[in-house]
């Protein structure tokens, strides 16, 4: 049954038998996964000269990393981490020979038969990512990859530490476009959000399915150079949607969906941003940050990358129209067609903070529902900076640099 179209009490039952994927599906993706995986590390740069690039991890991203993914897209983001990369600087200059590589070594293996790739050729002159559909006689049906390679300036992070703040400085030091080198920060975004609860990632799947499917049809609208905000920025607001309005493992799916489309209605307040990666205590970093949280709204910050404001400079009016008219279907209204009240979240971020929830206690609880194993608190906080005026706005730098 269509969203619009089911009943406000239905919706974890929509979620359960239309979007959320099943095991076959989940198996099929893993093997997919340690295909490629396997011949990242093993086959892809073998035969290049000394000194040859080292593959230091791959990590799965993307919605099958988070555990986000909806039933029936087959696709894996996969970002290489490599030993030929020093810095961010490196990894843009370098980054395209790479690619170059791993397309010339998969279509070797084509030739070989020991799997069938198309690969997509990219428009950009220097591409940050390799994208090829998958077949091989282990899966029921193609997969579609996108490969990343990246430059690793976490190590090995261990899940729940905060990075050192140098890490960061560097990084601000380094890019000239925010968000350029977020793909270096892979785990901490994956692990952002895989932490959630399980009925919030099956909130971020409705709120995903609801944009898939209502959502990009308004690209037809767009001009040139012009876009959509993406299904990341979404993301991030329906987990800052449950922590502000409930942050409970068990809540009204209808509520909590509501909350998120009347947040995206006051796109023009939002300010949303986490301090569990990156803080004020740093001197420098914590400039910077101000900075970053006076500019103008919307603003949602990455909580895995300062320098990047997911969804700056997109069509949010789109969003938001289709937003007011979601709520007016069936699935925000309750049996007597009255409309189904939101939780009380503000768009703009207060010195509360997260109301004391915290992600890791959440996830332990979830892990002890399941037999897994425990894992060690994070408490997620949050500062709040208020909005300049828009004549200061302008003033505010658009380049990522310490101030």
């Amino acid at each position: 049954m269509a969203l619009y179209e089911t009943a406000s009490s239905r919706l974890d039952r929509l979620i359960q038998d239309s979007l959320q994927p099943d095991a076959a599906f989940l198996g099929q993706v893993g093997r997919a996964v340690h295909e490629v995986c396997a011949f990242l590390r093993e086959q892809c740069f073998a035969a290049r000269p000394p000194p040859r690039p080292r593959v230091l991890k791959v990590v799965k991203g993307g919605s099958s990393g988070k555990g986000t993914a909806l039933r029936g897209r087959s696709d894996a983001d996969l970002v290489v981490f490599l030993s030929c990369f020093k810095g961010y600087k490196d990894q843009e200059e370098n980054r395209t020979e790479i690619i170059w590589e791993i397309r010339r070594m998969l279509e070797k293996c084509q030739q070989e038969k020991r799997f069938e790739v198309i690969i997509e050729v990219s428009r950009w002159e220097n591409p940050r990512v390799l994208s090829f559909q998958l077949r091989s006689r282990m899966l029921e049906e193609s997969i579609d990859f996108d490969v990343l390679p990246a430059y690793d300036p976490l190590g090995q992070h261990v899940s729940g530490y905060k990075p050192s703040p140098d890490v960061y400085l560097d990084l601000i030091g380094s890019c000239s476009r925010g968000g350029e080198f977020s793909t270096c920060f892979t785990e901490l975004q994956r692990d952002f959000v895989m932490d959630r609860p399980t009925k919030v990632k099956s909130l971020i799947r409705l709120v995903k399915h609801w944009y898939k499917k209502y959502v990009r049809p308004y690209k037809a609208q767009l001009r040139q150079g012009e876009s959509l905000p993406p299904q990341y920025a979404l993301e991030l607001l329906t987990i800052y949607t449950w922590e502000k309005g409930s942050g409970e493992t068990d809540f009204s799916m209808a509520k909590g969906f509501r909350t998120v489309l009347e947040l995206i209605q006051q796109y023009e307040q939002l300010c949303v941003f986490w301090t569990i990666n990156y803080g004020f205590e740093d001197e420098a970093l914590g400039q910077y940050l101000q900075s970053q949280l006076r500019k103008r709204r919307p603003l949602i910050l990455d909580p895995a990358d300062p320098t990047g404001i997911v969804g700056e400079g997109c069509r949010w009016d789109l969003i938001a129209e289709e937003a007011k008219f979601c709520c007016i279907q069936r699935c925000c209204v309750d049996t007597y067609g009255v409309p189904v009240q939101p939780w009380d979240v503000s768009p703009e971020q207060t010195l509360k903070g997260s109301k004391g929830v915290c992600v890791r206690s959440v996830a332990k609880h979830e892990a002890r529902k399941q037999k897994a194993a425990e894992l060690q608190p994070v408490l997620v906080s949050s500062y709040s900076i208020p909005a300049l005026a828009p004549q200061e706005l302008e003033k505010q730098p658009s380049f990522c640099s310490i101030l």
